[in-house]
Parts: structure tokens; C-alpha cells; sequence
């Protein structure tokens, strides 16, 4: 199964009508997206709670690694840049951080508040290789911009 991102944006939009809690945004995200792909076996959020550190968020899946700096990893690198990271094999990404060994393709998108500023990423963990396309980057982060940007 692969995800329907058109029913995924909408059922989200309505799960999440109303709320401003940031807790419950990611948790509700995280549950849903991780739900609709079988590509996805770990979904979920790290914030930022000091500058230059992210800690781990509500996510779905085994696992995460508690705290992660901007300097290392997938997730690292998306804080630092603000760019979404698409990476194909982790293992040839410098500096990945493996969290789980059974990871070898990672999508991770910036999650910005409505001044832009980045507040959190949005990690989704394959155990397939090169398991993500720009596609699903795009239909995940009008997803992010939807819900944490309004």
C-alpha cells in the first residue's frame, strides 16, 4: 500500500481542525502518515528545544534516538539547512546517525510555524532502499505547511 496523499491531506486537516497544541499536531500526524504507506516503518517528529538541538517528538515505529545535534545525521542536516533531505542510502550519507539498523532509506522535511522559523523536523524511516521520491516530499510538506503553518 502507498500512500493516497490527496485522502491523507484530508483526513488530517480534519483530525487536526481547531487544535493548536503542538504535541498533539505531531502526534496525530505521525500516527496517520506512518499508517498510510508501507514503505514508512518509523515516522515521526524531533524538535527544536535549544538552539542547535533537536529531541525526539511523538512518532510512530521502534525506537528513535533521544537527542540529535544540527551538526549530525539526516535530521541534523535538515534543522541546520531548512531544506528537505531525500536520501536514497543512508549509509552513504556523511555523518548518518543510525538509530535503527534496519534503516536504510530516510525522507526528512523541515516543520516550520507560521513565521517560518523551524520548529521541529518530520523524519520517515524505509527499510527499503531509495524507497522515497520528490513526489512524496512535496505531498508531505503541503501536508506540514497545513498544520503547523496556519
Amino acid at each position: 500500500m502507498t500512500a493516497d496523499y490527496d485522502t491523507l491531506a484530508k483526513t488530517i486537516a480534519a483530525l487536526t481542525e481547531g487544535e493548536t497544541d503542538q504535541i498533539a499536531l505531531m502526534a496525530t500526524v505521525a500516527c496517520e502518515v506512518h499508517h498510510s504507506d508501507d514503505r514508512f516503518n518509523w515516522t515521526g517528529f524531533y524538535r527544536v528545544t535549544d538552539p542547535g538541538l533537536l529531541k525526539i517528538g511523538p512518532y510512530q515505529g521502534g525506537h528513535g534516538c533521544l537527542v540529535i545535534p544540527f551538526e549530525r545525521g539526516v535530521c541534523g542536516a535538515a534543522a541546520r539547512t531548512g531544506q528537505v533531505q531525500l536520501v536514497a542510502d543512508v549509509d552513504a550519507f556523511p555523518g548518518h546517525i543510525a538509530c535503527a539498523s534496519s534503516t536504510r532509506s530516510e525522507l526528512v522535511l523541515p516543520v516550520r510555524d507560521a513565521h517560518g522559523n523551524v520548529v521541529a523536523v518530520f523524519d520517515i524511516d524505509s527499510d527499503q532502499p531509495d524507497a522515497f521520491a520528490k513526489e512524496d516530499a512535496v505531498a508531505l510538506d503541503a501536508i506540514l505547511v497545513d498544520v503547523f503553518a496556519r
